[in-house]
């Protein structure tokens, strides 16, 4: 079989608070991840991924290990910013380009694994004369753009997704509106449930759980093992294993994380194993109602959005009542509490509150990692281990 090695370019590697943990590829955009996307397209098994090196003992679930060895010929390399549509097999090519630029190609020979250090373009390792293919898909630019694509995206993968599952009618539940609803078998939808598909439909996967008094506006997605309870939910992708309650808008939960209690959340996305504290709150508008600007390793950026709430990286934690403002950064491991809003962008393993922010010790951040991921039946291995310390020394060395 055909091996695809999954690629993070150079602006990849700049998605923060993400990329400090975890390669793009293994981001959730729109119902699924970027590694599965490619997976399913291509039809390929996925032999590893060239990540920056940081994160060359990532180590995740199902997540394919870090590619430290040459790149073998007739393998398919693929670019993670490019996010393919569900439901699409690619045409045989050597060259599968997306809007104009090169998403994917097949390497003729072994290619050295270091020549991929820099994060260069694609387009330098496509031979002239390949066999090229245009095919659809979206770009990641930016970060925001998860949140800016969401819900296209989410409309574009539940249409394709769902047809293809067996799924039985939402007996309980109270629909509005002519977009169609997949439940999967073996989701429990609870009586007293609306599902509002008014602007666009809901896919509930297997082993799901959707308790009575939500709201459902789609389109929406809720992932295998995922539980929502209560209130109003529109226009997100809960991952796996996640727990989603209180009013949620266009927000993605990567997955294994929860939001257990009340407290708005807008236009964010949560990375793994976060946990939000009981009455935590984004802003995702200004009070100028003008476009929010938002912090990145390359200075603040407008983001040309006139909504946007908070991207909280892997392991935040947060403490009651937290407030934060439009356009948020929280970095991964971080834990942040009290009554005072805390800056715009709070560095990764921070420890406070407002703006009196330490450093999370490595070892109790790691005991605290390893209790959070237990409680979801995961081990925190040694190649995970590892990989969080360089994180952390690594995000301790920016600060410095």
């Amino acid at each position: 079989m055909t091996s695809l090695v999954l690629y993070d370019d150079a602006q990849a590697r700049t998605f923060a608070p993400f990329a400090l943990t975890r390669p793009l590829g293994e981001m959730r955009a729109g119902v699924e991840l970027i590694r599965r996307r490619w997976a399913s397209v291509t039809g390929a098994e996925v032999a590893g991924a060239i990540v920056a090196p940081h994160l060359e003992d990532f180590e995740e679930l199902d997540a394919p290990p870090a590619l430290r060895a040459d790149v073998p010929a007739g393998a398919i390399v693929a670019n993670t910013r490019c996010v393919v549509p569900l439901g699409m097999q690619a045409c045989d090519a050597d060259v599968w380009t997306c809007a104009g630029r090169v998403a994917a190609v097949r390497v003729r020979s072994d290619v050295p694994a270091g020549r991929f250090d820099d994060g260069a373009p694609l387009e330098s390792f496509a031979s002239r004369g390949a066999r090229a293919r245009e095919i659809p898909g979206r770009w990641l630019e930016h970060v925001w753009d998860f949140v800016a694509q969401l819900l296209p995206q989410l409309r574009e993968d539940i249409e394709a997704l769902g047809p293809r599952l067996d799924c039985v009618p939402p007996e309980h539940a109270t629909i509005i509106g002519s977009h169609a609803v997949y439940i999967e078998r073996g989701a429990t939808v609870e009586p007293l449930t609306c599902i509002d598909v008014s602007a666009g439909p809901v896919l509930v996967r297997a082993g799901a759980s959707v308790r009575a008094f939500t709201r459902l506006v789609g389109p929406c997605a809720v992932a295998s093992g995922a539980t929502v309870q209560a209130e109003r939910v529109h226009g997100c992708s809960i991952g796996e294993m996640s727990i989603a309650h209180g009013e949620l808008s266009e927000t993605v939960i990567l997955g294994h994380a929860n939001k257990s209690h009340d407290g708005f959340v807008g236009h964010s996305y949560l990375g793994r194993w976060v946990n939000l504290g009981a009455g935590t709150i984004t802003s995702n508008l200004k009070n100028t109602y003008g476009p929010v600007a938002l912090w990145t390793p390359q200075g603040m950026q407008n983001t040309g959005m006139s909504k946007l709430g908070t991207f909280f990286g892997d392991h935040v934690k947060t403490g009651i009542g937290l407030r934060l403002t439009t356009g948020s950064v929280i970095g991964a491991g971080s834990n942040i509490y009290g009554s005072a809003m805390p800056p715009k962008h709070v560095p990764p393993f921070s420890w406070g509150q407002g703006d009196t922010l330490a450093t999370y010790h490595l070892d109790q951040f790691l005991t605290v990692a390893e209790r959070a991921m237990a409680r979801r039946g995961v081990a925190l291995g040694d190649r995970g281990r590892r990989q969080l310390a360089t994180a952390h020394t690594r995000s301790r060395s920016d600060i410095s």
